[in-house]
This record gives structure tokens, C-alpha cells and sequence, in this order.
């Protein structure tokens, strides 16, 4: 007997080696074992494992001897395994097949329905401890327990359940050794193998993205200035030092942009595209991995790019250009090249997209000061206007000063820049404003002033602070009878500017300060659009920390602050 024991144990162990690396292939090789790499997968894919575990089981059904007219197997090896690896549903459905399936091929025999059930049972189990694992389900501890148990109980039920329990209690002296031992070790080993292979895929996945992110870094400067010669050749660099091909090149739509690598002598920048295969990629928007030279299509004979990957960098639905890994007999490409393109040229595309993002905003910016001048404008060159002409004859040297004061507020106001202006330049707007409204309305309008030194060489957005200073007036102090002093303040701190502008004047209740903020009435007459749009420019640039803070009072007046990082700009 003993050598019949050892005998059906070698047999199992070999038969177990094959079986395993058909397990293997199939999990690692097929779209299937893709699937099963996320461990615990998508329910309709659970299914597929399960009809995958389950069709293992059938197969480990013949993969060992015929013993007293029963089979010993190494079902519960796969069964097991696709219980940890995907859950109860795999184990559940592989179970199931398998176990459905030693029921049926044997119908009425001694030992068919104690071993069609015990298979079932091992797959549920496996399934539910699955469960507990939280996440380590290929856990190779768990299928020692599970293997071992469930082969136990598989040759316990064989003892209670099969008749005659003579011929049972022979079965199960013969069986019980090989199978408990070749079942629990190969889970064990089976659980184990697909552990460390999941393992160096995602190190093997992980390293890939830490590449295309650290390359990413690299080149996001200078794709921010969009797709041309200079920045594609930065950026091939960048991916040459990193990349291991034979060349790297970065086309548009109708010329190469830069070729470093190999054959650099015939793809240079500036000329008309050389490869059909460049061409049929920005006309179809499909990625390719070409394998051969006449694949590729270079009209030069003497090319000796014999592989090449191509890929589609897109602003939105538009094709811009493409991103290409070319290949030698010497340096071939190769998957893992393929999906690296993919990788970065799906990231530069979002680049370029958000360069044109930045762009449009920037418009949008100055659009919106634009907005704000010609709003500002003509009511109050109209006024001014009227103003000054009422002292022509009068005062004519009151006039003359008015209309250089109304100068230098227009000349400030039209040129925005770049978005930006020292503070000094602000205020003197601010004064010719203020100097103007003066003469308007006499001792209704008064100012103060309170500077720290230095302050004027800050930069600030440009038309930040005029239009709280004109809204000062306008409706606060002005809508007293006896008028009113706007106070202006700009000190530093802790790296930090502080503006406040505060009047006396006839203040607000809360729903007319939200009003304010949020500009319900925004093309109205009694728009307050010029607040409005200091606060969310202050947002935009500098972040919520910096917005408006207003503090209101009926009939006690208005104080508007703001601070801005501080950034000194050289003396003009």
C-alpha cells in the first residue's frame, strides 16, 4: 500500500507542475488574466474567473489515477484559488462547475456525491475567506488553512457519505495522504506564484508611471509656451535621456518639429513629414506600433528605423501632432515602449489643452479690465468734462491743471500691461481722481493718506484700487449732504501688503453688501461691477485668503481692506 501511495503522490506532483503552468498561461497571457490582475475584479469579470477556476477544476479532475473507482484529483487546487483570488462568486461558480461536473460523470457512483460536494463547499469557503482578508486575498497562509481543511474535510465526508464504508475506508487510505498533501501545498504554491507575479506587475506598472511622471515634471515647462521647434526639442531631449530607443521625434501635422537618435541626418526639423505611416496615424487618431521598415514608410531607402511607435497628441478633438519612439534591429521596441508613448502623449496632449485653457483665461482677464475701464470711462470723462469747462472762463489755470490731472487718470487707466503696476503708479490715478471729484464737489470730497515707506514700489493689479476708491465716493460719502473723507492706507507686514480704504459716508445694511460682492443687477446703472471685479481677480491671482473683506455700517460708513503677497518691483 505504501508504494501505491507514493506512487499517486509523485503523480499528482507532476501532473500538478503541468497543470499549474497551464494555469499560469492562462491567467497571465490571455485578456482574461488581465482582468484577474486588479484581484478582486468587476462582477461580470468574477464570472469569467469563475467559469476559467471552474474549467481548472475539471481538468484537475483527471489529473491523477483512478483509485478504487474514484478519481484521485487536485480539483480543490483551483477551486481554492480562484475562492481567494476572486471572492465568493468565483469560489461559489468554480466550485460549482467543478464539483457539478465529478457529480455528473459518475452518477451513482460510491463516491461521487461526497466528492462533487466537497469540491463545492472548498470554493465557497475560499470565497468568504477571501472576504476577511481585506485586500492580502492571495494570502498563502490562508490557502495552508483552507487547502488543508477543505482536503480534510473532503476525505472525512468521503468516510461518512460513501457506501460501502469498506470500500470507502480503502479509498480514502490510499487517496488521502497525496491529496491533502498535493491539494493544500499546491493552492499554497499556486496562490503564491500569482502573489508575486501580481506583486512585479504593479512595481513593474508603478516604475512605468514614476517614469512618465518624472518626464511629465521635466517637460511641462516648456510645453506651457505650446507645441513649436523649441519646445519639442526640449521635451525629445528630456525623453531621450530617459527613454532607451533609437530615436526619439515629435511631429505636427505637416512637419517634423525634432528627430534626436538615429537617423537625424534625413528627419530634420523644419521639413515636410517623411513616413507614411506618420501621415495615416494623424488622419486616423489611432496609436500604432509598426514592426517592420516598410511599415513605417520613410521615403528615404537608406533609413534604419526598423520599428517605430506612433501616437496622437490632441488639443480637445483636434489632432496637433504625435508623439514617436523609433526602433533598430540593434535597439528594438517593444510593449512596454507602446504603452509609455501612450502614457506621455496622453499627458502632453492635456498639457497643450491647458495652455490653451491659460491663454483663453489670460484673454478673459484682460477682457474683463477692459470691461472695467469702459466702465469706468464715460461717465466720468463726461463729468470731468463739464467740470472743467465751467472753469475755463473762471479759473483757466484751475482748468489747465484739471485737464492734465484728467490725462494722467485716462493715460493710466487705458494701459493695463501686463496685469500688473507698482503702487505708486495706482495712486497717482487715484489722485488725479480724486483731485477731479474735488473740484467737482468741493470740501464733499476729502482724502487722507497714510503710506508706509516703500510701498509704492509693490506691484498690485493694475485698477485694484481706483475702483474702491471711486465707489468710496460715489456711494458713500456723496450720499451725504455735507459729503465726506475717504482714508487710504497702505502699510507691510509679515511679507504682506495691507490696503484699506475707509469713508465716512452713508454705509451699507447686509443685503445691499451682498449685492455688492455679488453684482446681482451687474448691467444695471447702479452696478457695482468695479468691486466686483476686484474681488474675484484678488481670488483668481492670490487665492480666497486674499479677497475683499468689507465691514459696513447705515449711517456710520464703509471700510474695504485686502492684502496681496509682497513683491517690490525696482524704482522707475
Amino acid at each position: 500500500m505504501f508504494e501505491h501511495i507514493l506512487d499517486l503522490l509523485v503523480t499528482l506532483i507532476g501532473r500538478f507542475g503541468a497543470m499549474m503552468a497551464i494555469g499560469l498561461f492562462v491567467l497571465t497571457l490571455s485578456p482574461l488574466g488581465k482582468l484577474g490582475v486588479n484581484r478582486r475584479p468587476e462582477k461580470k469579470y468574477r464570472i469569467l474567473l469563475a467559469v476559467l477556476f471552474g474549467m481548472l477544476g475539471i481538468m484537475g479532475t483527471y489529473s491523477g489515477d483512478i483509485v478504487f473507482d474514484s478519481y484521485a484529483n487536485l480539483r480543490g487546487v483551483y477551486v481554492i484559488t480562484g475562492g481567494l483570488l476572486g471572492g465568493p462568486l468565483v469560489g461559489f461558480g468554480a466550485g460549482l462547475i467543478a464539483g457539478g461536473h465529478r457529480l455528473l460523470i459518475d452518477i451513482g457512483g460510491f463516491s461521487s456525491l461526497p466528492c462533487g460536494l466537497a469540491t463545492f463547499l472548498e470554493g465557497i469557503i475560499a470565497g468568504y475567506v477571501s472576504i476577511h482578508l481585506k485586500g492580502n486575498n492571495l494570502n498563502w497562509r490562508a490557502a495552508l488553512f483552507v487547502g488543508l481543511g477543505g482536503e480534510t474535510m473532503h476525505q472525512l465526508m468521503v468516510l461518512t457519505m460513501a457506501k460501502p464504508f469498506d470500500q470507502a475506508v480503502d479509498l480514502v487510505k490510499v487517496i488521502a495522504l497525496p491529496m491533502i498533501a498535493v491539494n493544500t501545498f499546491g493552492a499554497v504554491l499556486f496562490v503564491q506564484t500569482l502573489h508575486l507575479l501580481f506583486e512585479y506587475r504593479s512595481k513593474r506598472d508603478s516604475s512605468r508611471i514614476s517614469q512618465i511622471m518624472a518626464i511629465a515634471n521635466k517637460t511641462v515647462a516648456h510645453l506651457r509656451s505650446g507645441l513649436d521647434e523649441a519646445s519639442a526639442l526640449e521635451t525629445a531631449r528630456i525623453i531621450w535621456e530617459r527613454v532607451p530607443v533609437a530615436a526619439v521625434d515629435i511631429a505636427s501635422n505637416t512637419k517634423v518639429l525634432t528627430h534626436l537618435g538615429i537617423g537625424d541626418d534625413h528627419h530634420l526639423p523644419g521639413e515636410p513629414l517623411r513616413t507614411t505611416a506618420t501621415k495615416k496615424v494623424l488622419l486616423s487618431g489611432k496609436p500604432a506600433f509598426l514592426r517592420s521598415k516598410e511599415a513605417i514608410g520613410c521615403d528615404d531607402p537608406n533609413c534604419p528605423l526598423t520599428s517605430a511607435v506612433i501616437v496622437p497628441m490632441r488639443k480637445g478633438n483636434r489632432i496637433v501632432g504625435c508623439l514617436k519612439f523609433y526602433g533598430t534591429d540593434g535597439i528594438p521596441l517593444h510593449t512596454t515602449h507602446f504603452e509609455l508613448a501612450k502614457g506621455l502623449a496622453g499627458l502632453f496632449s492635456t498639457q497643450l489643452e491647458l495652455q490653451d485653457i491659460q491663454t483663453k483665461n489670460q484673454l478673459l482677464a484682460k477682457a474683463e479690465i477692459r470691461r472695467l475701464q469702459t466702465q469706468i470711462n464715460p461717465h466720468f470723462l463726461f463729468n470731468a468734462l463739464n467740470t472743467i469747462g465751467a472753469f475755463c472762463r473762471t479759473k483757466p489755470e484751475r482748468a489747465r491743471s484739471l485737464l492734465s490731472e484728467l490725462a494722467m487718470y485716462m493715460r493710466r487707466n487705458l494701459d493695463a500691461g501686463d496685469g500688473f503696476a507698482p503702487i505708486g503708479s495706482e495712486l497717482e490715478q487715484v489722485r488725479s481722481y480724486l483731485e477731479i471729484e474735488q473740484a467737482r464737489f468741493g470740501d464733499r470730497v476729502k482724502s487722507e493718506w497714510n503710506l508706509d515707506d516703500g510701498v509704492e514700489n509693490i506691484e498690485v493689479p493694475t485698477l485694484i484700487i481706483q475702483p474702491l476708491v471711486e465707489n468710496s465716493v460715489k456711494h458713500g460719502i456723496l450720499g451725504r449732504d455735507d459729503g465726506g473723507t475717504i482714508r487710504i492706507r497702505i502699510g507691510r507686514d509679515n511679507n504682506l501688503v495691507h490696503v484699506h480704504i475707509e469713508d465716512d459716508g452713508v454705509g451699507m445694511n447686509e443685503a445691499t453688501l451682498w449685492s455688492v460682492l455679488n453684482s446681482e443687477n451687474e448691467f444695471s446703472g447702479e452696478d457695482h461691477i468695479g468691486v466686483r471685479n476686484c474681488n474675484q481677480r484678488l481670488e483668481q491671482i492670490y487665492g480666497p485668503s486674499h479677497m475683499l473683506s468689507i465691514i459696513s455700517h447705515p449711517g456710520k460708513g464703509t471700510r474695504v481692506s485686502f492684502t496681496i503677497p509682497h513683491v517690490e518691483t525696482a524704482p522707475a
